[in-house]
């Protein structure tokens, strides 16, 4: 479970939004389009844990505490959002099962590398030759594809941002792994 320093600390960057892309691309600060399937009072983890394409993702968050973190309005983030297929591709890959991920030592740390501080629209993102995640770690980014082919962002340009009450959502369809 995330400990009470770290989850003050994830509150603090997300409140902040101090972590930007590398190379100066900072935090999108108009919506240039885009879609908003829930309400703007929901959070992040509200609009995860209502749609039925990342139940595995909304498991791994309550597993490790990260679902309070992005069920709260103190701070604002970018989720890179693993669907069910992406996680379920991964499992196979890694021939392992979803418990088996679930009580992984590094499910934290995995997860984290899918977030970053602020809010990240989709022309912002795909501009932006790296995203610095929530671990410290970069992201490279070309287009929508991240990490030369992990995962790709769904959808276009002007239908990719989900937006939520504490930052934006971005569906890939990959898990990203930790360098």
């Amino acid at each position: 479970m995330i400990d009470s320093q770290r989850r003050q600390v994830l509150k603090a960057v997300g409140a902040t939004g101090a972590i930007l892309a590398a190379g100066g691309v900072g935090t999108a600060g108009a919506r240039p389009g885009g879609r908003s399937d829930a309400s703007a009072e929901d959070t992040i983890f509200d609009i995860a844990s209502g749609s039925a394409d990342f139940d595995i993702l909304e498991l791994a968050l309550e597993e490790t505490g990260l679902d309070e973190v992005l069920d709260s309005t103190d701070g604002q983030f970018t989720v890179f959002a693993p669907t069910d297929g992406a996680f379920a591709a991964l499992l196979t890959e890694l021939g392992i099962t979803a418990a088996q991920l679930l009580a992984d030592p590094d499910l934290e740390d995995i997860l984290l590398y899918h977030v970053t501080a602020g809010r990240r629209y989709a022309a912002s993102v795909v501009r932006a030759p790296q995203l610095r995640m929530l671990t410290g770690d970069t992201v490279t980014v070309d287009g929508t594809v991240l990490n030369g082919g992990e995962a790709t962002i769904v959808d276009t340009p002007d239908t990719i941002d989900i937006e939520a009450s504490n930052g934006v959502i971005h569906v890939i369809d990959g898990v990203l792994q930790l360098p």
